[in-house]
């Protein structure tokens, strides 16, 4: 499974995806709206999307429409919050899975009962009116559509704001849930991994925040193994030094938005010639491993740069994770993070116990 975002057509047009590799793609994102309806960022997307069902279909592979997203979950809150507006979202949902042919929705509701990006609606019913909107939308799509959630690695919020200790009944309405196991250390904070596999050294400022932890707490929480699916990241972050100045005559790594710090794919790590293919440093660069974790980091000569990331053989070892766990699968986001060969897809295929192709 991968994320397919409707910014990353011109660097992967959809009649280039590798449906083979692929049994289901997440399209993002549809919007929600203050009125309860769904919008598109780029007016582009609806086209878009039309095309990747299209060729997706003619391979074998099916596609849900992500809805939400960090900066789309604003009015998640109140377009559950009564009955009247459930009715009215579940309705603008049902719509566009019928308009453009999708064989499933996936919500990306960034976080019930938490406020996630600053400006977000919150209540503390969130995750009670959550649960009510998903029974609604699994009566009102047809049988066989997927409905999934994209979620962090704690469960949801219950009213008092923690963790809710039981959440089997939205097993019973989701097919699966999304651990997004990414983000943990950006470049706004302490550098650390951005998707660390465990905590093995047992000093992490967010020691829950991995794999193995979120896995624990969704399946502690009363959700299946095999209703768990381990998202991944395509990316990493680049941090700049306050103190270590820039001395190399070597162009420092830009971020995926040009700038010294920030989110970067590994496409663009081979791109700006900071790795090779085979994902090994170049030039003015050392690769190092962190075992507490179970991720790559690079370091620059001059100690002014550093990025934190995941590489082959570290997503390798996240798909064996799941497989050995029992859980459904894995997630990539997103596509255009990948080589234009495939590399980490293939990676991942291969510790999810499946063929190269």
């Amino acid at each position: 499974m991968v994320y397919y975002a409707d910014w990353i057509s011109e660097t992967v047009p959809p009649d280039v995806i590798p449906y083979s590799r692929l049994d289901w793609i997440d399209f993002a994102f549809a919007v929600p709206t203050s009125e309860f309806q769904l919008t598109w960022d780029d007016s582009n997307a609806p086209l878009l999307l039309n095309q990747v069902v299209k060729y997706a279909h003619e391979n074998g592979t099916k596609v849900k429409l992500s809805i939400g997203g960090w900066t789309g979950s604003r009015f998640f809150s109140l377009a559950v919050s009564t009955a009247e507006n459930r009715r009215s979202f579940v309705d603008s949902i049902t719509k566009l899975y019928q308009e453009h042919a999708l064989d499933g929705v996936e919500i990306d509701w960034e976080y019930p009962g938490r406020e996630g990006a600053l400006g977000n609606q919150v209540d503390h019913k969130d995750s009670d009116n959550f649960l009510q909107f998903l029974q609604l939308l699994r009566i009102s799509l047809p049988s066989d559509a997927k409905i999934t959630a994209a979620v962090s690695p704690e469960p949801f919020a219950d009213q008092s704001g923690q963790p809710m200790k039981e959440c089997s009944e939205f097993a019973k309405v989701l097919d699966w849930v999304l651990l997004m196991n990414y983000d943990t250390f950006d470049d706004s904070s302490t550098f650390g991994p951005n998707a660390p596999l465990f905590d093995g050294c047992k000093n992490s400022t967010q020691q829950d925040a991995n794999a193995v932890g979120a896995y624990n707490a969704w399946t502690r929480a009363g959700f299946p193994a095999n209703k768990i699916v381990l998202g991944i990241p395509s990316y990493g972050y680049i941090h700049r030094s306050t103190s270590n100045k820039n001395t190399s005559s070597m162009t420092p790594a830009q971020s995926d938005d040009g700038q010294e710090n920030g989110s970067v794919t590994v496409r663009n790590l081979v791109k700006q010639n900071i790795i090779d293919k085979s994902f090994q440093p170049l030039e003015g660069w050392t690769r190092e491993w962190d075992s507490c974790s179970s991720t790559p980091f690079l370091r620059d000569l001059d100690g002014y740069q550093a990025v934190s990331y995941d590489d082959d053989v570290s997503l390798g070892m996240k798909a064996k994770f799941a497989r050995e766990m029992g859980m459904l699968g894995t997630n990539m986001f997103e596509l255009s993070g990948d080589t234009p060969d495939w590399i980490l897809l293939d990676a991942v295929r291969e510790g999810l116990g499946l063929r190269r192709t």
